[in-house]
Order: C-alpha cells, then sequence, then structure tokens
C-alpha cells in the first residue's frame, strides 16, 4: 500500500468497494503524487483538490454505486467541465470557466469517478506535441528533455507517473495513441460513434474521438464500459452496448503485420521495437503474417477533412497559434470538388479495407514513425533523412488509420536503448472494439512492458 498511487484502476475499486481503503485515501495519494512529480512533467495544469477531497468523502459516506466508486481522473484541457477552469489550451480562453459538463464527464461522474484535474493539450488539440502559450509544454517522465506526445499528452504524462489511475483523451490523428506510445501507457481510439460527442456545429465529423487512457488494458476496458453508450444527440451514435469479448488470448487468430504502413519512413529505433511483436503473437498461438498494404487513399482524405474541420470550427477566432492558424487556412481552400474526391478516396479505402478484414482479425503496425524526440522541438521534421513537408507528416502511421473508421489501440511495446517508450498499435475491424481490447491485453500479460516505471 506503499505506492497507492501506482495500483491499477480496477485494484483500487476492488479496493474502496471492499472498504480495505477508502476514496479519501486514493485521492490523498493522488494529490501527494501531482504535488512531488507534477512540477517537473507539467501533465495536470489546472487541480482541483478540496473539490476532489470533497466527493472523496462523499463517496466514502454512500454505498458504492459505480463501476468507478471513489476513483479519481483527470479529464483533457479540451472537455468542458462545469465551474472548472477549461482552456482548450489557447490564450482566447485562459480564464473561461464552462457551466456544463461535456458527456464524457457527466459519464465518468454517473459510474462514481472523482474529478481531480485537468491535464495538458495543444491549442484546440492541434498536433502530437504537447505544448502551449497558456501552460508550456508536457515533458516526457521517461526522459524529461523528450515530449510526451500529444494531443493528449498531460493525459499520458499522467497516467505513468502515477497521478492518477484513469484520464480520457481525444483523437483525430492520433491523440489517444501517439501519447501512450510515447508515456509508456495504454490508448484505445474507439470506433467513432462508441464515446457518442454532442455538437452543434460538426455533429457529423467522424475523424474526432473521445476514448479512454490508463496504464493497463484491463483499466481501459473498465473505463470505457462507463463511457461507451448511446446517445441520441449524436447521429451517429452506436446502439449496440459494449461489453468485452469473453475468451481471453490470441489464440488461432489471423493477424496481419505491417512494419511501415506501404513504404512510411519509419525510425530504425522504433522498428527494432516493433519488430518484435510479431513473435510475441506467434507464441501466443495467432497466425501472424506480414502484408503489402496501401493506405495511401488515406492521406487526402484525412488532409481535406481535417482542414475542413479547423476551418468550420475554429474559423471565426482571431488571434490563434501558428498551427491552428495553418489549419485554418488550409481550410480556406477546400472547395466541394476536394470534398468529393476526399469522400471517393475514403469510400475506396473503406471497401479495400472491409475486403482485408474478411482474412485477418486485427492488424499490428507501428504507432509513431520516431520515438519521442526533443521538447524543445515545435515537430518532427525529418524521418531517416526524409525531409518531411509539414508537422502533420511524421503521424502518417496514426492518422491514415483515424481514415478507417476503426478502433485502434497503442500498447507499451519496448524501449529503445536509450529507454524511450515504444508502443505497437493494434488495428481492428470497424466496431470490433472489443476485439482490440482482447488482443491489446493478450500482447500486454505475455511482455509486461507496461510495469516498467519513470525514472522519476
Amino acid at each position: 500500500m506503499s505506492e497507492l498511487h501506482y495500483l491499477s484502476a480496477t485494484e483500487l475499486a476492488h479496493l474502496i468497494r471492499s472498504r480495505q481503503v477508502s476514496a479519501v485515501e486514493v485521492v490523498q495519494a493522488c494529490l501527494a503524487r501531482i504535488d512531488e512529480v507534477n512540477p517537473r512533467v507539467n501533465a495536470i495544469v489546472t487541480l482541483v483538490a478540496e473539490q476532489a477531497m470533497a466527493a472523496a468523502k462523499a463517496a466514502d459516506a454512500r454505498e458504492p454505486d459505480g463501476p468507478l466508486h471513489g476513483l479519481p481522473v483527470a479529464h483533457k484541457d479540451l472537455v468542458d467541465t462545469a465551474g472548472i477552469r477549461t482552456t482548450y489550451g489557447s490564450p482566447l480562453f485562459a480564464g473561461n470557466v464552462p457551466g456544463q459538463d461535456d458527456l464524457i464527464v457527466q459519464r465518468l461522474r454517473a459510474a462514481g469517478a472523482i474529478t481531480i484535474g485537468k491535464t495538458n493539450t495543444p491549442e484546440f488539440g492541434t498536433g502530437s506535441h504537447t505544448v502551449n502559450e497558456v501552460f508550456g509544454a508536457t515533458r516526457n517522465p521517461y526522459d524529461l528533455s523528450k515530449s510526451a506526445g500529444g494531443s493528449s499528452g498531460g493525459a499520458a504524462a499522467a497516467l505513468a507517473t502515477g497521478m492518477v489511475p484513469l484520464a480520457d483523451g481525444s483523437d483525430m490523428g492520433g491523440s489517444l495513441r501517439n501519447p501512450a506510445s510515447f508515456c509508456n501507457v495504454v490508448g484505445l481510439r474507439p470506433t467513432p460513434g462508441r464515446v457518442p460527442v454532442v455538437s452543434d456545429a460538426n455533429a457529423w465529423y467522424t475523424l474526432s474521438v473521445l476514448g479512454p487512457m490508463a496504464r493497463t488494458v484491463e483499466d481501459v476496458t473498465l473505463m470505457f464500459g462507463a463511457i461507451a453508450g448511446f446517445d441520441r444527440r449524436s447521429p451517429y451514435a452506436i446502439k449496440e452496448i459494449f461489453a468485452p469479448e469473453p475468451e481471453e488470448g490470441v489464440a488461432g487468430l489471423r493477424i496481419a503485420w505491417s512494419p511501415d504502413l506501404g513504404g512510411l519512413p519509419v525510425d530504425p529505433r522504433t522498428a527494432a521495437v516493433t519488430a518484435t511483436a510479431p513473435a510475441v503473437f506467434e507464441r501466443l498461438g495467432a497466425r501472424v503474417e506480414q502484408v503489402e498494404l496501401d493506405l495511401s487513399d488515406a492521406e487526402d482524405a484525412f488532409r481535406t477533412y481535417r482542414a475542413w474541420n479547423y476551418v468550420l470550427s475554429f474559423g471565426s477566432l482571431d488571434g490563434l497559434g501558428p498551427n491552428t492558424a495553418w489549419n485554418v487556412e488550409q481550410g480556406r481552400k477546400v472547395t466541394g470538388a476536394d470534398l468529393a474526391r476526399a469522400e471517393q478516396a475514403r469510400s475506396r479505402l473503406y471497401q479495400r479495407m472491409a475486403a482485408f478484414f474478411d482474412t485477418y482479425d486485427v492488424l499490428i503496425t507501428v504507432v509513431s514513425q520516431v520515438p519521442p524526440f526533443p521538447v524543445e522541438d515545435p515537430h518532427v521534421s525529418e524521418i531517416n533523412g526524409e525531409r518531411l513537408p509539414d508537422y502533420l507528416a511524421w503521424m502518417r502511421s496514426a492518422y491514415w488509420i483515424s481514415v478507417l473508421h476503426a478502433p485502434a489501440a497503442s500498447v507499451p511495446a519496448g524501449f529503445t536503448p536509450d529507454g524511450l517508450p515504444v508502443g505497437v498499435q493494434i488495428v481492428g475491424r470497424p466496431f470490433d472494439d472489443a476485439r482490440v481490447l482482447r488482443v491489446a491485453r493478450a500482447f500486454e500479460q505475455a511482455t509486461q512492458y507496461g510495469l516498467r516505471r519513470p525514472p522519476l
């Protein structure tokens, strides 16, 4: 019990429910850990310690009433939290205090979770490196000179250091998966519609999703069960109730392995770590086959829809940061013909991958094309001597997957020789979130990389 803050959410939920520990003790342990390590990593940017303690006392005074009863959770600073500052990582909203919780926050609280604070994100979640003008940069717990990834970098760093057992995040082009890979935790990009997003501006936009992050697959599954579910205010919300697969392990499953998603440049350090994953699955009884993929249609589709969404969401704002402003300007150039071309490309790709998943249960590949990079760098500009055209291009291995309308998880897969975490990406058929989590857990249990704590 001396390291209560590093127990899993599943273990803590059991201990609280059986009255072996109190919610107050768990929240106190997390607050002490935040006080100890957050100044070095800058993951929690708004802390509500008094509110969390009051909620913990209230939780201890009643019978457990939800699967997350008494568990502290941190919310990404992109989701609205009633009465708690929500800046979206932008100076334009530095003093913003919403009057209402977003749906994901409502569901976590209804499941018994206790809000402990907000986690850092780049402005409006723009980019896979967590830095903004309001709070500065979040640093990687495994090497403070490196990036924690993004845009859910604050969430990943908070989990890795034991500040919280659970955190929510969002993902358009890799923002749940990339920071999970960089920080040796687990992140799930669900099938769009599993975790509904309520919006009166872009209700039909399916590239961006909300999802769970934790230190273990079991904890991600626990949290996912609390936040997934139908809501009629989302036009593509999934009515089917999420349930984990009853089977365990991967014996007999057909797994496709792509080391570079069809020729993307991959840093040799990342490639060496992820190349160990196929053998793990083979030892577990799966049939693994290296495949050649052509996901190039995803490039234009992702960039066109992303740009269109940026001008839709932020085009009326003045004073945006350079990354967000660049995306808005790209969006102003999008024409009807561009959208038609992107829709055709995405539709072709979806049908090709539907046929692909008739043969394979899951695809495994890299999460990010590079390991964590220097925190001072705004983005990765070169991989293996190949110059990249802009700050987006180094994350193709994640955002090409976003276009597939498929669930994808990042699970710890090992470390580079200098101790930097690397994840493996597990991609499933659309709506097969439970299968992705089953495969992820089998890999996690076989390798135990997630148990290696940062040297803080």
